[in-house]
């Protein structure tokens, strides 16, 4: 979802996906970077998967996140990689904090929420094992953690995989196409959520690696936390659906209240950064997946 559009404005580089190698294969990744030996390393690949998914297979996630990200470090440092941007996730936050928004000095003040514990573990397992090979090696390793991520890249076929707002303008775009006037959303609407649109993660890193930036810090854009609620009444006013209702399922999981991370770190290292509007970025999507439905 994030690589395609660092591909855009960074073509330069050499890309990689699961189809190049199986990252759980510690001997097929320590192959891997024999033969290429970077210079620097981008990590974007996680398993991912929604609430349910989460809830039904936490050990599948954990395994899976903490080969990846082990059998990727360890291949960086043998070969002599000088330097390495782990890419995380606000999930490994805390479930609970005393104050918001959170702060990097927030990650390790608690457990992460129950949805998505075991892949929230295995994210700060990973900030962990950064932070270790940086104070013993002496290594340029560094790590950003994204809110939530929506973009044009996301997987629409796969419901388990895409994240919520991009799930959101499915149910909107299948709604649509069968003649209904409403959605139905899980849980009561009431969680908090910060979104960022993929292509400004791209381009965060871009100035990152340009910059030749070393420190760990929060991304997210500082004005965009909206309730779930909020989100999908602006999705459907943005794409001309005002008088849609919005129906909530309460027997389904919310998922952690609120997760929202502060962004003051980002801001003095990168300077001011041009975020897209949560409006612009349903549009983008909302096309997309129309355009992929009309093929």
């Amino acid at each position: 979802m994030v690589g395609k559009h660092l591909q855009e404005i960074m073509p330069e580089l050499l890309y990689l996906s699961s189809a190049d190698c199986d990252l759980t294969d510690d001997q097929a990744v320590q192959e891997l970077f024999l033969r290429e030996k970077p210079y620097g390393v981008i990590h974007l690949a996680a398993k991912v998967g929604g609430i349910v998914q989460n809830l039904e297979s936490p050990a599948d996630f954990y395994d899976q996140n903490i080969k990846i990200n082990s059998n990727t470090l360890i291949a960086a440092k043998h070969v002599g990689t000088k330097r390495f941007l782990g890419v995380l996730s606000t999930c490994m936050y805390p479930s609970v904090v005393e104050n918001y928004p959170m702060l990097e000095e927030d990650i390790h003040a608690g457990a992460p929420p129950e949805s998505n514990f075991s892949y929230a573990y295995a994210k700060r397992c990973m900030a962990v094992q950064i932070e270790a090979y940086r104070q013993q090696h002496s290594l340029k390793y560094n790590y950003i953690i994204p809110c939530n991520l929506y973009g044009e890249n996301d997987d629409f076929a796969d419901h388990n995989k895409s994240h919520f707002v991009t799930a959101l303008l499915k149910k909107i775009h299948v709604a649509e196409t069968t003649g209904r006037t409403g959605i139905t959303l899980f849980g009561s609407g009431r969680p908090m959520r910060q979104f960022m649109h993929s292509a400004d993660l791209a381009r965060v890193i871009k100035k990152i690696i340009e910059g030749d930036i070393t420190e760990s810090f929060n991304v997210a854009p500082p004005d965009q936390n909206y309730s779930i609620a909020q989100m999908a009444r602006l999705a459907l006013d943005v794409l001309g659906k005002e008088n849609w209702n919005i129906l909530y399922d309460s027997s389904r999981p919310d998922g952690q209240f609120r997760k929202d991370v502060g962004c003051q770190k980002m801001r003095k290292l990168l300077g001011p950064i041009q975020f897209t509007g949560f409006e612009e970025g349903v549009l983008k999507v909302y096309n997309k997946i129309k355009e992929e439905n009309t093929a």
